[in-house]
């Protein structure tokens, strides 16, 4: 029974020309993903935000000294395949989104906790508050678990690794 209530929460049966379809609803943290998420949406927030990055005092060197000005355009359409394959669940993206960031020397909290409070602002102000609310927790998720895997590469405990926590922002 409860298999089957799980079953109709992710989809719904909508009656089409006569002809029945399943129309599948993406679930995100427990959450029914809102339709107004597109990729014009997700393209309007990774734009955005790498727009702040680049002007930023503390992330901008760092960004700029990793990615050539011509691969600029590259990065942002790889980055919107991320968040495509992320929340609308697309197979676009193939890559490996951590290894770029080992290699950065120094990297560190202070520079996830401006990265994050970037991101914030930007999908706070392109989306819907709902919309905004799952971007942000799978954020909060990818940054720990970038803090996690530097300490780790670093030899350093992660034991004493604590997740940024949004309203520490």
């Amino acid at each position: 029974m409860a298999a089957d209530a799980k079953r109709r929460s992710r989809s719904q049966q909508v009656c089409m020309s006569g002809k029945q379809q399943s129309k599948t609803t993406t679930v995100i943290d427990g959450v029914p993903l809102s339709t107004v998420l597109d990729e014009e949406m997700i393209q309007r927030v990774v734009h955005g935000f790498y727009e702040e990055i680049r002007h930023d005092v503390l992330l901008g060197p760092v960004f700029n000294n990793a990615i050539a000005a011509d691969a600029w355009p590259s990065h942002l359409a790889k980055m919107c395949d991320f968040w495509s394959a992320t929340l609308l669940r697309t197979s676009r993206y193939a890559g490996r989104l951590l290894p770029p960031h080992l290699a950065v020397p120094g990297l560190g909290e202070m520079h996830f906790r401006r990265w994050l409070s970037l991101f914030r602002a930007v999908v706070e102000r392109v989306c819907p508050p709902e919309v905004a609310a799952i971007f942000i927790a799978r954020s909060l998720r990818i940054a720990h678990s970038f803090c996690l895997a530097v300490a780790f590469n670093r030899g350093e405990d992660t034991i004493q690794v604590e997740p940024i926590l949004e309203d520490s922002l």
